[in-house]
């Protein structure tokens, strides 16, 4: 083949190429309108968002350079969800803030890696040093274990915290000795406390009321449906070198638990939105969402509410960095009652989550 065919035929399957990427792109900004339960296909493009973006913008640059007219492609899918970008990045540094009444930390915590490979460190005592160094007033953990010395780990996460701490825990058993669960702490007083069993799932909520210089709010802490894919990663990796049928069989499994993972969370999302709608105090929402900005659940569970990181973050907002590509998934969201007036993603690696961390006061 000539070398001009050659080059004809590379840049019509590079334009074939960016056109897939470009409509995956399009097809991913439905993700937030369209319940999972309804139909499937967006949210799978949602979770990708933020590299099907960088693939768009390279293919934008790729073709800007050859100076082609076929950079408006892509340039036109990313600019069509535009609004998208500043879900996962700030590049803005916001104006530093001291002058808050309280802050809120969420973090999930893996089980403080009890259950992770052989010789693997647990971080409990890195988690209570955490703490004691960032001093947060109300702590929201997610994935929280404890063993048989039940009351030894929370008071010294109390400990950590400063004096009066109060707390809501609720857990499961997971064995003789063994609980699984969430944890609200909080220096302020606890008047109530409640909790939303999701059925047929791990996730669990709890909303905790408390007095914040007479006012009353109401924090809902959230550890939401995860796509429980280790031991199915784990199947997947073992059986790459099986023969067809095998990794046919897990590839559909693989798809699954995905498309299980996505239905459950927005059917816990919307229930979780009623809790927040008919709450007679003004609300805090953080914790594990286990989606993304793009997506219905959290469309969903931040209408009329405030993201942190859109307020106060700055730089990539990921706070999600395990076996699976970065991306974020824990948040804070708050009421117009208050006003962020900071947020940050701490990077330590004590778990496969960062954990992050916010500031505020009275909004006036």
């Amino acid at each position: 083949m000539k070398p001009g065919k050659m080059r004809k035929l590379f840049r019509n399957i590079l334009l074939a190429v960016n056109i897939i990427f470009a409509s995956a792109l399009l097809i991913s900004y439905l993700a937030v309108h369209i319940n999972p339960e309804d139909f499937i296909l967006p949210a799978f493009f949602g979770l990708l968002y933020p590299y099907l973006l960088i693939i768009n913008i390279l293919f934008a640059v790729i073709w800007a350079v050859n100076l082609r007219l076929y950079a408006l492609i892509s340039v036109i899918s990313i600019a069509i969800g535009f609004n998208h970008i500043s879900n996962y990045l700030r590049p803005a540094r916001p104006v530093a803030s001291e002058d808050h009444l309280f802050t809120l930390m969420s973090y999930n915590v893996r089980l403080f890696n009890r259950y992770e490979a052989p010789g693997t460190e647990t971080t409990e005592n890195k988690v209570v040093d955490l703490v004691a160094n960032l001093k947060p007033d109300i702590l929201c953990l997610q994935e929280y274990y404890t063993g048989s010395e039940w009351s030894k780990l929370n008071n010294l996460l109390s400990t950590s915290m400063g004096s009066d701490i109060e707390s809501h825990i609720k857990v499961t058993v997971l064995g003789r000795g063994n609980f699984y669960g969430i944890a609200t702490f909080s220096r302020f007083p606890i008047v109530s406390r409640g909790e939303i069993i999701h059925p047929d799932s791990p996730g669990l909520t709890i909303y905790t009321d408390l007095i914040i210089e007479q006012d009353t709010f109401r924090v809902f802490n959230n550890h939401l449906q995860s796509f429980r894919l280790e031991k199915m990663e784990r199947s997947f990796i073992a059986n790459m070198l099986a023969d067809q049928y095998q990794r046919a069989t897990e590839l559909a499994g693989l798809f699954t638990s995905l498309r299980d993972g996505f239905v459950k969370r927005a059917a816990q999302a919307n229930v979780l939105k009623a809790f927040i709608e008919t709450s007679p105090y003004p609300v805090l929402v953080t914790g594990d969402f286990n989606d993304t900005p793009v997506s219905y659940s959290y469309r969903r569970i931040r209408k009329g509410l405030t993201d942190s990181f859109l307020k106060s973050g700055y730089g990539a907002g990921f706070t999600y960095k395990g076996n699976y590509p970065p991306n974020r998934i824990d948040y804070i969201l708050h009421d117009s009652k208050l006003k962020s007036t900071s947020f940050s993603v701490i990077g330590v690696k004590y778990s496969d989550h960062y954990p992050v961390i916010g500031g505020f006061v009275m909004n006036d």
